[in-house]
């Protein structure tokens, strides 16, 4: 291999993709059962306008680059993206100073369009917004998108450009070999030129296994809540709180797909596989939306789920070479990571090309195929057509978020291997009951499409099983 790219969060697939340009051998590889699964998957799904972050950081200098690559690529892979605007709002006159502060660095950067709105202008704009609320900063700019949609997007695209996708594969070890570095993974020795270290929580361990600790990380564990559909218009814009030096604060945040979430929370934890939720959380979280937008009440939540970040102890990425020949980093991408993962990207490219690689472009690209428009934003006369062409488009698998059994089995056809595989790539199991009423049903799509029985199907890999074959005694002698 030339590039072995280690991580297959959204930044380890916009790398791979953006090698994938090139007349270079690349591999992708995660520990996960697919590529998203790790810190992308609970990721709040914010473009972020490029004036939060702090000026003369690689996260300021990157994140209006990343926002501005994030129009056209959608465009071109075909994932949900719009640019809804965003909210960061002030209860006092010491707040209003930071709005202010927040405006400058705007101006500073080029970000267009954001303006100061005082308590009229807001009320007008957003209703529901807290009576107590004194002034808002507004950046119209801000966009929203599915991280897990745009990770397998962009691993789709690398994987039809050449790139060998490797998951379930863990590194476990790292050498230095004469012609660059040998991995050591489950099924074997992987060697490579040069190794991009994108791997999340784990890129400090991956930097450990050639001798380097260039850095230090914390996990920092944020919980989200999804609220019901029905609150769909609640607010039109994301909502953020005046920023704290650890985080953006809780947000009140209109997704892509309609529904509102609302986090993250911001707590280090020593276990960086901890995803629980609790009831603190589930306080703090609801206390702080409801600050922001009284209307949110406790029965409005759906779903909760959390996620570990990666937090750099320098408050910044981590990118660059290291002393060791082949070994690049790009570590500590927590927020606005998921903003300038393209530009991330680009910078990537460039620092694995000062490794001595020749970057001649690839003479014919394969153009992405997008996936088909969901059935439920097709017009009538279109979901018919869809449904005579290919009868399984007509049978509704997912009835609160009108998903078919076609467009199931076509995710287990892209890639989808597992209960969430399919969730994040549909919506099948995202809506009011959670899966109550669709799971079997897209298990027994898995089953049929992989050849696997029921009881070797798992929710998201590893031993995340979804039903167990129940041994007894009286039931087999009684069938033997």
């Amino acid at each position: 291999m030339d590039v072995a790219v280690v991580g297959g969060g959204v930044v380890g697939c916009a790398i791979a993709r953006a090698l994938s340009q090139f007349e270079l051998d690349v591999c992708l590889i995660d520990r996960e059962t697919d590529v998203g699964f790790g810190t992308s998957k609970a990721n709040s799904g914010i473009i972020h306008a490029g004036h939060h972050s702090a000026s003369g950081t690689l996260k300021g200098t990157l994140e209006w680059a990343g926002n501005q690559q994030w129009g056209p690529l959608a465009d071109e892979l075909g994932i949900g993206f719009e640019r809804v605007g965003d909210l960061t709002v002030a209860f006092d006159e010491d707040e209003v100073a930071t709005l202010e502060r927040l405006r400058r660095q705007a101006v500073e950067r080029e970000v267009p369009g954001v303006e100061l709105w005082d308590g009229p202008r807001l009320r007008r704009e957003e209703p529901n917004l807290s009576p107590e609320i004194v002034a808002g900063l507004f950046a119209p700019s801000t966009g929203v998108i599915n991280p897990y949609e745009a990770c397998f997007a962009l691993a789709e695209d690398a994987v039809a450009n050449g790139v060998s996708l490797l998951l379930d594969a863990p590194v476990h070890s790292i050498d230095v070999v004469p012609d660059g570095l040998a991995l050591g993974l489950p099924e074997g020795t992987v060697q490579a030129r040069v190794v991009v270290n994108a791997a999340g929580l784990g890129a400090d361990r991956i930097e450990a296994m050639v001798g380097l600790h260039t850095f230090d990380l914390v996990a920092r564990k944020g919980e989200e809540y999804l609220l019901d559909k029905r609150l769909e218009g609640l607010v039109r814009r994301i909502v953020f709180p005046c920023p704290t030096p650890t985080s953006k604060g809780t947000l009140v945040i209109p997704t892509f797909d309609g529904t509102i979430m609302i986090g993250p929370t911001a707590v280090d934890v020593d276990d960086r596989d901890d995803l629980t939720t609790t009831s603190d959380g589930a306080a703090q979280v609801l206390r702080a939306a409801r600050r922001l937008v009284p209307g949110i009440s406790p029965g409005d939540c759906i779903a909760e789920f959390a996620g570990v970040r990666a937090v750099a102890t320098t408050n910044d990425f981590v990118i660059g070479a290291t002393e060791v020949p082949g070994f690049v980093n790009v570590a500590g991408i927590q927020s606005p990571g998921l903003t300038a993962a393209p530009a991330i990207a680009e910078l990537a490219t460039r620092l694995v090309a000062e490794q001595g690689l020749a970057l001649s472009p690839e003479p014919s690209p394969v153009p992405f195929e997008r996936c088909p428009v969901p059935v439920r934003d097709l017009d009538g006369a279109t979901r018919a057509e869809r449904a005579s062409a290919d009868p399984a488009f007509g049978r509704v698998v997912c009835r609160c978020e009108l998903v078919t059994e076609g467009e199931v089995r076509g995710a287990i056809r892209r890639g989808a291997t597992t209960l969430d595989g399919v969730k994040f790539r549909t919506r099948a199991g995202m809506g009011r009951c959670q899966g109550g009423s669709c799971t079997w049903r897209v298990m027994e799509a898995l089953s049929a499409e992989t050849g696997r029985p029921v009881d070797a199907l798992t929710k998201r890999g590893g031993d995340s099983w979804l039903v167990l074959r129940r041994e007894d005694p009286m039931i087999d002698g009684a069938t033997s």
